[in-house]
């Protein structure tokens, strides 16, 4: 039954990211003269206290969260056709970096924490296979113990994707610090900001040094005399003043995510009252950070995402069904394997295994999408932003099933 009027009509609350930390730290970059990041100094203080801040040894900057990606991919050096396993539910900035580095992406099936199923990344594996990129998906650390398993057992890499997870924890270990190397992006929407950037960590001396001159065109600076360029790289260096901007978020980072549990932990509650809606299992031992925060409705309704999201819109809550609609590999450029020029390359490499991105590649991945309903949250709601949220999941799930 439709209600007359919705049952909120105000805006929710917009994150206020910045302040007079940050304004003092670019001032202080301005007043150096220079925003490249090799005269200046805020870039380098930024590697090593977020280094420091995550208990990792190097920590590289770079412009981007999908750069952070491509860095640790090459770190790991692929031979062009090598293949790399990833989630069919992240963004192409985890997918991108692999065809940029002439690998091949294959695609595992996820579980109902919505990551990595150990299970299918190993059924995945091949002679090619060189590294898993593990995706903690909205904060929520992955299975890393049987990653880890599966990844010791065949020999390969693994690179943690930790842009939606900035202090996840997977049983007391932070995420990006578990697996060989570790990616974060400061995007605008993400616990941390700086408009767009990246930065990406290790604990082995040559990965890291390889991942800095990767971000600064292959040249080795420690080599006196005319320029040094030992392999291929790009220019994703960061500049000072996203440098600046970051050294004064990262001051706030452990408020955030703070916040952010607390609020979930309401909506948590609230919501697993609710027949027929199950809020992101999150493991014992583990803590989520929400990035967005995520429910599915339970497939015995019958009733799917977009169908829930009307209702909660027409409530007055922005909701969103599915994520990213469809698994990331039916997106257009990789299920035509559109890539350089008329090519298809490295899809037509010689010797490559033929990859097929289709329906049904990953069935549970499709199943979770179809249910999965986003709610607008941020560390700036306050308690009685929950609670109309949780009102409107309940009013949608009254009427619909």
């Amino acid at each position: 039954m439709l209600r007359e009027h919705p049952l909120r009509t105000k805006p929710f609350p917009s994150r206020k990211l910045y302040g007079g930390e940050e304004l003092w730290e670019l001032a202080e970059a301005l007043r150096g003269q220079t925003l490249f990041r090799y005269t200046g100094f805020k870039v380098r203080a930024f590697e090593e206290a977020f280094a420091r801040y995550f208990g990792a040894k190097y920590a590289c900057a770079s412009t981007s969260g999908t750069a952070a990606i491509h860095t640790a991919i090459a770190m790991v050096n692929p031979d062009p056709g090598d293949e790399i396993i990833t989630s069919p539910i992240t963004d192409m900035g985890t997918v991108a970096p692999i065809l940029y580095q002439n690998a091949i992406p294959v695609f595992a099936d996820v579980g109902d924490d919505y990551n990595l199923d150990p299970e299918s990344v190993e059924a995945n594996v091949t002679e090619r296979t060189r590294a898993i990129i593990v995706v903690h998906l909205f904060g929520n650390p992955a299975r890393m113990d049987e990653l880890l398993e599966v990844a010791e057992k065949h020999k390969l890499m693994v690179i943690e994707d930790c842009a939606q997870a900035y202090l996840a924890e997977y049983k007391g270990k932070l995420c990006g610090t578990i697996g060989h190397v570790g990616c974060f992006s400061l995007q605008g929407s993400k616990h941390i900001a700086t408009g767009d950037g990246g930065m990406t960590i290790t604990d082995d001396p040559e990965l890291a040094k390889r991942g800095a001159m990767f971000t600064d065109k292959g040249w080795d600076r420690s080599k006196e005399g005319p320029r040094v360029y030992p392999f291929l790289g790009l220019n994703y260096r960061m500049t000072e003043l996203q440098g600046a901007v970051g050294l004064a978020q990262l001051g706030k980072l452990k408020g955030v995510v703070e916040r952010r549990r607390e609020l979930a932990g309401m909506l948590n509650e609230r919501l697993g009252e609710i027949e027929g809606i199950t809020p992101q299992p999150v493991a014992e031992g583990n803590r989520c950070s929400y990035w967005q925060y995520g429910f599915t409705v339970d497939r015995e309704t019958g009733v799917f995402a977009e169908q829930f999201a009307e209702v909660l819109r027409r409530e007055g809550m922005p909701a969103d069904a599915g994520y990213i609609g469809k698994p990331i590999f039916l997106s257009q450029a990789l299920r035509d394997k559109r890539t350089f020029g008329r090519s298809s390359h490295p899809f037509d490499y010689p010797g490559v295994r033929q990859v097929r991105y289709e329906d049904g590649l990953c069935p549970k991945c499709e199943d979770i999408l179809n249910r999965m309903v986003l709610l607008p949250f941020n560390e700036a709601f306050s308690e009685e932003d929950i609670e109309d949220l949780a009102m409107g999941v309940r009013l949608a799930a009254e009427e619909l099933f």
